[in-house]
Parts: structure tokens; C-alpha cells; sequence
């Protein structure tokens, strides 16, 4: 009876080896692929054997990290195979969907993209469905795929050639290939965010490489690609604890580079939003590290002029800042004043209505380090030729926070505020403006009717100082125009010197 068994072992053998070598060739031949019909017969001839598997080959995957894994043949469905076959199916379909192909020519392998993206919907399937386990080579071969499929260099002709990225008025660029990334990028959720992922073992290839090179991709002009980034990047940042602080530093010099070098990235406005919901995460007191963030990246992006693109999402992590350590208003506050803009009124109008926020947690003690300098910028928009400006900077009046502030430190205040709501009585040329300036002086007068009084005797003095110093400069020039236009005497007058001949031929 043994020997029986043993005289069968190397007929099956070969059987195995036969259907393995047909099998090889129909999985890797690309235009065995491209062929539906001869990819379907090839899986409707294999589905009587479904218990046949094939040795996965050291060419496909590495070896190192493929050892021991069997893989059923990757062009079958997964409801036609056993449940024990469907993980070894799993990685053969991962490994399938890493031939990547060119979409500029929307001709070109039509039927292998579309047998591609089929694959990858069925994948996705597959994991939504909770079927999939993801053991250490079916995480690398997830890892394969998508950095194969996702990671790639931007080309020249999709940069913009503005200064700030994507602009608010520049149509976005779509990539071509967004029917296959899609659905990569829904298999990379899917997979970070599996509750039985084990992280310990994930993170040996969601690594650094790995998370560095998806952090470059924020920068796609694609706003489709950028959304899924941002929730994708999230996700990693909650459950892979060990990728943290390298994450920080990487947006930090993402951010360092931007401001400081090329002022060009597409996703700043989708890395802050991710950093808003951070920052509310941050422990109290604030680490060192977290503040010098603060410092030295968030204050300095209102540095480029696209800050507009960004501003809401940049507000908003300042703010939560503020709300974790309201110490760091006067830093805030300091570096708005830094980089406050002369000459682009759009951008003053965003300063403005974020320093209302900043103001709005402001303690008084803290305010009352900054007041002079914060007051004097206020009265030079208060003053602005640009309506809009000046508007704006009256209505903090409005604020009962910020006015309970100018309040209680009116002694300050008032007096470097008046002379510009003075100017403005005389001279500014919007009448909403004049209106805006007149209800101001009327709650000062409510304040503090003595220190007004003193203030508009201080203005007449200063006036009547300024009348005097006019007048003595117009006499002064007076005389400059009368002493220049005295004709000196003809005694005083030397004549011109001839100049000597010149006696060599030129």
C-alpha cells in the first residue's frame, strides 16, 4: 500500500509542474493580459482546479518578504476559490495591479487598464468586506502597490507659473490617470485603517521612505488627490504613534522651504488643516518643540503673498495655539506686526479679521504688552485711503471683548488712536468711513470725556505747533528762492579757459 502512494508522488509532481509553467506564462505575459478572451478562458479552465496553487516566483516578489507564501492565480474572482485560497489570492491581485501604465495617450492599453482597474475595485471589495487578513507579506505587497501606483515625480507642465501654487482663480489640473489612483488611494484607507492591522509589523514598510514620499505628494495640482492625502495622512498620524514627531518635521521643512525658498506649493492650505486638528490634540503645557512650530513656521506663512489660499485653515491652528497656551498671543500678535502688509489691502483685511480672533483670547495682561505697537498699526489702518481697510479697522470697535481691552487701558489707547480719527474727520474721503470714524469718537467720549477733552487740547497744540514749524520752513525756502535768484556781479564772473590746442593727429 506505501509503495503504491510513493509510485504516485512524482506523476502528480509533474502534473504540478506543468499546469505551474502554463499558469506562469499566462499571469506574466503582458499581452496575454491585454487579451479579455484569453484571460477568461484561462480562469474558466482553472476553475475545476482550484485546489492547484502555484509557488509564487522570486521575480514578482521579493523574496525576503514573499517566502513561503503560495498564490492562486491572480485573474480569478475571489467567490471562485476557497476561503483558504483567498489570501494567497489577495496578494497575487496586489501584486497584478503594479504594472503601471501611461494615460497621456487615452488609446493606448485600454483593455489592460481596464482589467487593472477592475482588479483594484475588487480589492477594494475585498477589504471593505473584512475578509482580508493582513499578514506581514500581504502589508508589503499592499506597501508595493501603492508606492508603486502613487509615488511619482509631478511633471514641469503640471506646475503653475504663478509664484503661490494653485491660485483662487487658476483652474485646478486634473490628472489623467485619477480613475486607477482613486481607487488606490480608497485600498491605502481601507488598509491603514483596518482594525486588526497589527502597526508593529506595518510599520516596517509604512516607514519613513514611505511616509516622506507621500508627504511630496501634497503638492499634486489635483484637489481630488490632496483631499484623499489629507484623510489618509490623518489616519496615520493617529495610529502610527512611532511616525509623529518625523511627520511634524517633515510638514515643518515642507513649510521651511515653501516660505522661505520657492513660495510654490499646491497642499499647504490641506497640511494645515490636518495640523488644526493636532494641534487641538496637544498636551498642556506645550512641549518646546510645538511652540517653536508655532514660531517658526505658522508665523512666518503669512510671509508669501498666496497666504490667502491658506489663511482660514492657518487662522485656525493659530487660534488653537492660543487656546492651548494663551500666553502665546504676544507672539502672535508680534508676528502679525512683522510681516504686516504695506501695500496689498486684500491681505490687510485677512490680517485684520485674524487679529480680531487673536484678541478675542487675549488676556489683559497679555494685551497690555503689545498695545502700543498693536494701536499704532490699527491708527495707520484707520487712516487707510483703501475703504475696506479703514472700515474694517473700525469695526473692532464693535468687538465687546476688544472694547472691554481698550477700556480698561484707554489711558494708552485713546491718545494714539484720536489724532487718526481726527485726520480722518478732515480728510478722508469716504462718507460710510466719516460715519464709522464719528461712532468711534462718540464711545470715547462715553469712555472718557477728561481724556478726550485732553486729547483734542493735546491735537490743537500739536496743530498749532505744526503751523508754526510750516510757516518758518515756507520763509526759509522764501529766501532759498531769493538768494537763488540774485545775478552776481560781472567782477565776480571768471571766464571760461580755452582748452590748449591739440598737436597730434587723432
Amino acid at each position: 500500500m506505501l509503495k503504491q502512494i510513493l509510485s504516485k508522488l512524482p506523476r502528480k509532481s509533474q502534473k504540478s509542474d506543468t499546469i505551474d509553467s502554463a499558469e506562469t506564462n499566462s499571469g506574466t505575459n503582458n499581452s496575454n493580459f491585454g487579451n479579455g478572451t484569453q484571460c477568461t478562458n484561462s480562469g474558466n479552465s482553472l476553475s475545476s482546479r482550484l485546489s492547484v496553487v502555484k509557488r509564487v516566483s522570486s521575480a514578482v516578489f521579493p523574496s525576503s518578504i514573499m517566502a513561503g507564501v503560495e498564490a492562486v492565480e491572480p485573474h480569478l474572482s475571489f467567490k471562485d476559490v476557497s476561503n483558504p485560497q483567498k489570501q494567497n489570492l489577495f496578494v497575487s491581485k496586489l501584486n497584478l495591479c503594479c504594472e503601471v501604465f501611461d494615460f497621456s495617450d487615452p488609446d493606448k492599453n485600454t483593455s489592460e487598464q481596464d482589467m487593472k482597474r477592475q482588479t483594484l475595485i475588487e480589492l477594494a471589495d475585498f477589504v471593505s468586506s473584512g475578509s482580508a487578513k493582513f499578514t506581514e507579506p500581504a502589508i508589503a505587497a499592499m506597501s508595493k502597490m501603492c508606492a508603486i501606483n502613487l509615488f511619482r515625480v509631478f511633471p514641469p507642465k503640471y506646475r503653475s507659473s504663478g509664484t503661490g501654487g494653485e491660485t483662487e482663480d487658476e483652474e485646478p489640473m486634473f490628472d489623467p490617470a485619477w480613475s486607477h489612483l482613486q481607487i488606490v488611494y480608497d485600498l491605502l484607507l481601507r488598509f491603514i485603517s483596518y482594525s486588526s492591522l497589527d502597526v508593529k509589523v506595518a510599520k516596517k514598510y509604512v516607514d519613513h521612505s514611505f511616509m516622506s514620499r507621500l508627504l511630496d505628494l501634497f503638492d499634486s495640482e489635483d484637489p481630488r488627490e490632496r483631499d484623499c492625502l489629507k484623510t489618509i495622512l490623518h489616519r496615520v498620524y493617529g495610529k502610527f504613534m512611532i511616525h509623529r514627531h518625523f511627520i511634524r518635521q517633515a510638514v515643518s521643512n515642507i513649510i521651511y522651504r515653501f516660505v522661505f525658498e520657492t513660495e510654490r506649493h499646491n497642499g499647504i492650505a490641506e497640511l494645515l488643516e490636518i495640523f488644526g486638528s493636532i494641534i487641538s490634540g496637544f498636551a498642556v503645557p506645550l512641549k518646546e518643540e510645538h511652540k517653536m512650530f508655532l514660531c517658526k513656521a505658522l508665523i512666518p506663512l503669512h510671509k508669501p503673498k498666496s497666504v490667502g489660499i491658506y489663511h482660514q485653515q492657518l487662522t485656525y491652528c493659530v487660534v488653537q495655539f492660543i487656546d492651548k497656551d494663551p500666553k502665546l498671543a504676544t507672539t502672535v500678535i508680534k508676528g502679525l506686526l512683522k510681516y504686516w502688509p504695506v501695500t496689498n489691502s486684500q491681505k490687510e483685511l485677512m490680517f485684520i479679521s485674524e487679529l480680531e480672533e487673536v484678541l478675542e483670547m487675549t488676556s489683559v495682561v497679555e494685551f497690555q504688552k503689545i498695545m502700543v505697537p498693536l494701536f499704532r498699526r490699527i491708527g495707520r489702518c484707520l487712516n487707510s485711503s483703501h475703504y475696506q481697510v479703514a472700515e474694517r479697522a473700525h469695526l473692532l470697535w464693535n468687538n465687546d471683548h476688544i472694547l472691554n481691552l481698550i477700556t480698561q487701558n484707554r489711558q494708552v489707547i485713546v491718545p494714539i488712536v484720536f489724532p487718526s480719527l481726527e485726520r480722518n474727520t478732515d480728510t478722508h474721503w469716504n462718507h460710510a468711513v466719516l460715519n464709522l470714524t464719528e461712532n468711534v469718537k462718540k464711545l470715547f467720549w462715553d469712555m472718557d470725556e477728561e481724556l478726550v477733552l485732553a486729547c483734542i487740547r493735546k491735537a490743537e497744540e500739536e496743530n498749532s505747533t505744526s503751523s508754526v514749524a510750516a510757516e518758518k520752513r515756507k520763509l526759509t525756502w522764501e529766501r532759498l528762492e531769493t538768494a537763488a535768484g540774485f545775478q552776481p556781479s560781472a567782477d565776480y564772473i571768471i571766464a571760461p579757459v580755452k582748452p590748449a590746442a591739440c598737436y597730434v593727429a587723432c
